[in-house]
């Protein structure tokens, strides 16, 4: 599809719970301003986002997938984000990148209470957003006003409802728009067709369009005073104040539809490109320096042909391929449509775009002509790992291999982590969940090409002891020539938790020569990284307070060893 010249796009990402459809969201979207010719379906794997093998064999969003299209003349960015909470990281990072949010949840009321946290998060970052209430077709003879008023219970910011079913039996078969007042009917597959206000619909669409009027005049004086003289608001007003309200995150507008077949779709455009606000907006809200090129980071992905690509939002000003951005050559700039590339000469302001070989950048990354400014303090905090996995290459040659493709899975996900836990000879990789470790695994083997096992890491036990005592000990062998010989007296107790292993030197008249005493420290140490039960001893100490040597047998040998007795 050939692209027109724009001054700048803007940006729209699709969040939600797992399952809530926001995978055929995206599709819709893409379908109905003509940026794909088929739409495609999860279920059978071909759909611009979920192109990643992990996410077609769950069927699930396992990363943030990247679209673009073009609608009445502007350019729109849509980031189809994973719903699964182990994942929520990722669906952070690029909330931090998008103008709008356009929550996706189905019409169950008992399901509200999973989108607290999303909600929470983009109140806390004040980041605008609007609820779709997903597959209404299947909505059966629930109310609507009994969902929004569920979801309400778990939102700090009013619900403002800005459309009305039209129901056929147990049916919705299309809507009323609240500020426009005109009805639509469902066709699916197809646009919406214009009809009449059903007769019957009209007292419950004047009540619910005088409760969305009550919920922007509590923002707004002078149309509460028009409200309170019964003066009808001008419709033009009205968009005004949603946008306003919107874009400062006072309200949460919702609207009803079906991803699936595609209805309510248009109407969902519509108020993304009126009511959303733009990239200055929302660059002006995450304080994003004024002066000079400005481009984000919000995720890393290492292409298995392109090397590294950084998925970045471009603030200000024009980002060109060669041009130094970060304190780095900027090697390629790419429009992504799921995981397909188009290379373009630059990319102006709004604009979501891939950036090659930025291999300095990390997510969070403010990038600059003159250099890297770092994450900023607005930046969601890496949340800290609650499972683990021991993991190991299937062929030993392969453990180099695969220590470079845990790097980069981590520069991939921030929140993934692993470790050489040398206590226990293990390399571990922790994240958020099973489903979490268990796509990073099939990662390893699909995309870097590395046979792993994973298995639960072992306890890494300790010992310790209940109360001190003292020992004597001689180490005497001889065996021609020069022997070994050495005898030294200790107090062993124990100390608080968290102290380790001290050693004091206790010694007097060099009844142990002073050379000798580093010896016994050093065997003493030894022999606590495997106590009796076969794990290390902490949290002890030993004195040394008498001995005995032997001038030509003695050596550090002889006293290391004895200490290890």
């Amino acid at each position: 599809m050939p692209h027109t010249q724009v001054p700048t796009a803007r940006c729209a990402a699709l969040v939600g719970p797992y399952l809530s459809g926001k995978t055929t969201l995206m599709e819709s979207l893409l379908s109905a301003t003509g940026a794909v010719t088929r739409k495609g379906s999860v279920k059978d794997g071909n759909t611009v986002g979920d192109a990643a093998a992990e996410a077609k064999a769950r069927q699930m969003s396992v990363e943030v997938s990247l679209a673009t299209a073009e609608y009445l003349g502007e350019r729109w960015h849509f980031l189809d984000c994973p719903g699964s909470v182990e994942l929520a990281y990722e669906t952070q990072c690029a909330l931090m990148a998008c103008d709008v949010a356009v929550v996706v949840a189905e019409p169950q009321a008992e399901k509200a209470v999973i989108l607290a946290p999303l909600f929470k998060f983009l109140d806390d970052y004040k980041i605008p957003h609007l609820l779709f209430i997903n597959k209404v077709d299947t909505l059966g003879d629930l109310r609507v006003r009994d969902v929004v008023q569920a979801y309400q219970a778990v939102s700090s910011r009013p619900l403002v409802l800005r459309e009305v079913p039209i129901r056929e039996g147990d049916r919705i078969t299309g809507y009323v728009d609240l500020v426009s007042e005109r009805a639509y009917h469902f066709n699916p597959h197809s646009p919406s067709d214009l009809v009449e206000i059903p007769a019957a619909m009209k007292d419950r669409e004047a009540e619910a369009r005088q409760e969305m009027l009550e919920s922007l005049a509590d923002f707004d004086d002078a149309l509460l005073e028009q409200l309170l003289e019964e003066v009808t608001p001008d419709t033009t007003r009205v968009y005004e104040d949603l946008a306003k309200d919107l874009a400062s995150d006072l309200i949460v507008p919702v609207f009803l539809g079906s991803a699936e077949n595609d209805g309510g779709i248009r109407r969902l455009l519509k108020a993304l490109r009126h009511e959303g606000p733009d990239v200055a907006a929302t660059a002006t809200r995450q304080a994003i320096p004024e002066n000079g090129t400005m481009a984000q980071v919000f995720k890393s992905f290492n292409a298995s042909h392109a090397g590294k690509l950084s998925f970045a939002r471009v603030w200000r000003g024009t980002v060109s391929d060669g041009m130094t951005l970060g304190g780095e050559r900027v090697s390629g700039v790419y429009r992504m449509m799921g995981h397909g590339q188009e290379k373009l000469a630059q990319a102006g302001p709004g604009e979501v775009v891939a950036l090659g070989r930025l291999d300095k950048a990390s997510t969070g990354d403010l990038l600059t002509d003159k250099g890297n400014l770092g994450k900023p303090e607005l930046w969601p905090e890496v949340p800290a790992p609650v499972f683990a996995l021991a993991v190991h290459a299937e062929n030993r040659n392969d453990e180099v291999k695969l220590t470079g493709a845990l790097q980069k899975l981590v520069e991939e996900d921030p929140s993934l982590l692993f470790e050489q836990a040398a206590e226990r000879g293990e390399l571990v990789l922790s994240g958020q969940g099973d489903i979490h470790l268990q796509i990073a695994m099939d990662r390893l083997r699909s995309k870097y090409n590395v046979a792993v096992k994973g298995h639960a890491p072992q306890v890494p036990y300790k010992e310790t002891i209940r109360k001190g005592t003292e020992h004597h000990a001689r180490f005497k062998r001889q065996t021609g020539g020069h022997g070994q010989f050495a005898d030294i007296q200790v107090e062993v107790k124990p100390l608080p938790r968290g102290s380790g292993y001290q050693f004091e030197d206790a010694i007097v008249g060099g009844v142990v020569p002073r050379q000798f005493i580093p010896a016994v420290e050093a065997g003493a140490r030894d022999y606590a990284v495997q106590g009796p039960l076969g794990f290390p001893v902490v949290d002890f100490a030993v004195r040394l307070v008498g001995g005995q040597y032997h001038a030509v047998d003695s050596s550090e040998m002889a006293f290391k060893t004895v200490a290890r007795q």
